[in-house]
């Protein structure tokens, strides 16, 4: 599904990441006492009555400054807004309402957009008391303690009635949401109206044709799709136009809304750093994905030729060597139909789901095959896996002691799983868990 974008939004030292990082229901933001601590964008997704949606923290807003680091607070900020549906307008209210808050609410103001006013730091929550913020005109005001997370549900059972009437009639729910991503004039809107069957997007030979992330519904064989044209992702520092660092924004967002991901390369050039980059984000995102090397017909060609590029990209993307990779080309169609079942294919790996039993019985033979790794003389003991999670699977390891674990050797039980399931196509994660020196380890 598409997630409504929320950004919370204030002066510096107000409480909102404190509040982010409630809502989250992890520590994602720095909080400290002191202004200017988060100075980008964090995200979450966060989910308030089976209601999803995209909550996005962002540094203290100071509207006059002229300090190099609240210039480049504010430029994020109005980047956060922009994409935003809602907008949290988070004020102090043991500092009292200040001229900064009028300024800023004088901002919200021209946005035209639904924003919710939170006097943050109310010990005891009571409307009475923050009467005065109805009059900087932006409608409700929420008395709120994000430390003590009193009056934190009302603003959110308010915040999802905004959308929830958009949520629930979303027709494509339940569609595969396929987001084709990459640095700009690789092809993806070529290649997107290829398997369209229509010209859905402007395609020329200028970078940056395509400024938002563009969704099309269509189905295929009886199912539903969504197709995600995005905007190509230049490197930060090429980024000099505001509209089009929106839409960027918009393009790392399409990556975390989407199920699959379609990592967009120009195969007639060599993998750039930027392409590296892309494909990093869909990998920490925990997406699975498909690498299309587009323009295969401009490739001078043997018998070697895919043999080549293949070692190429697993040399480029040595953290993602789970890779599937289609050599395709969007101008004659070469190879384009394999796309959307290489799609479900990896969206499938995403989705498996391994009883523990079978599991474990890969971790016996990895531990018997090579045993846990020592530091300062301890042994590192795995007591047993489970899987806790799917869409990327996520694998919960009991040991006696996370501090033992070598990157190293987590890799390897990475690959025992991956080979022993056939988990191709898809990160998949794992979180230590400690448990009590209790024997019953798996013996080497």
């Amino acid at each position: 599904m598409n997630k409504p974008i929320v950004a919370i939004v204030g002066r510096p030292n107000v409480g909102k990441s404190t509040f982010f990082n409630k809502v989250a229901g992890r520590r994602l933001s720095i909080v400290k006492d002191r202004p200017g601590v988060t100075r980008d964008r964090l995200y979450a997704d966060c989910e308030w009555n089976g209601c999803w949606f995209t909550l996005v923290d962002t540094g203290g807003l100071e509207i006059r400054s002229t300090d190099v680091m609240f210039s480049h607070i504010r430029e994020q900020v109005l980047l956060a807004v922009d994409a935003a549906e809602v907008i949290l307008f988070f004020t102090d209210f043991k500092a009292g309402m200040t001229s900064e808050d009028e300024e800023v609410a004088a901002m919200l103001r021209r946005q035209k957009k639904p924003v919710l006013t939170v006097v943050n730091k109310v010990d005891h929550p009571d409307d009475s008391a923050v009467a005065e913020y109805y009059a900087l005109g932006l409608g409700e005001v929420f008395p709120v303690s994000s430390e003590s997370g009193a009056g934190v549900a009302e603003v959110l059972d308010h915040l999802v009635g905004l959308f929830s009437a958009r949520v629930a009639e979303d027709e494509n729910a339940d569609a595969l949401k396929i987001a084709v991503v990459g640095r700009p004039n690789a092809g993806k809107s070529s290649l997107c109206n290829f398997i369209l069957g229509y010209d859905r997007s402007i395609v020329t030979d200028i970078a940056g044709t395509t400024r938002d992330a563009i969704d099309t519904p269509f189905e295929r064989e009886g199912k539903r799709y969504v197709l995600i044209d995005t905007a190509g992702m230049r490197r930060q520092r090429s980024v000099d136009d505001s509209v089009e660092e929106i839409s960027v924004l918009r393009a790392q967002l399409a990556i975390r809304r989407a199920d699959v991901c379609l990592i967009v390369i120009d195969a007639s050039e060599d993998v750039t750093e930027q392409d590296v980059r892309v494909a990093g984000f869909v990998h920490e995102a925990g997406k699975p994905s498909v690498v299309v090397m587009n323009k295969w017909d401009l490739v001078p060609k043997d018998t070697n030729t895919i043999y080549r590029y293949q070692k190429k990209l697993e040399e480029s993307l040595k953290f993602m060597d789970y890779f599937k990779a289609v050599y395709v080309s969007a101008k004659t169609g070469q190879r384009v139909d394999q796309l959307i079942g290489m799609c479900e294919y990896v969206y499938g790996r995403a989705s498996t789901r391994i009883r523990t039993g079978l599991l474990n019985d890969v971790i016996h033979d990895a531990v018997a095959a090579a045993e846990p790794p020592f530091r300062k003389g301890k042994k590192l003991k795995i007591f047993y896996c489970t899987q806790v999670e799917v869409c990327p699977p996520l694998f919960a390891l009991f040991v006696n002691d996370p501090a033992l674990m070598h990157f190293s050797y987590k890799r390897y039980l990475e690959n025992c799983i991956r080979k022993a399931f056939e988990l191709d196509g898809t990160p998949i994660r794992f979180t230590l868990k400690q448990k009590n020196d209790e024997g019953g380890e798996f013996a080497p």
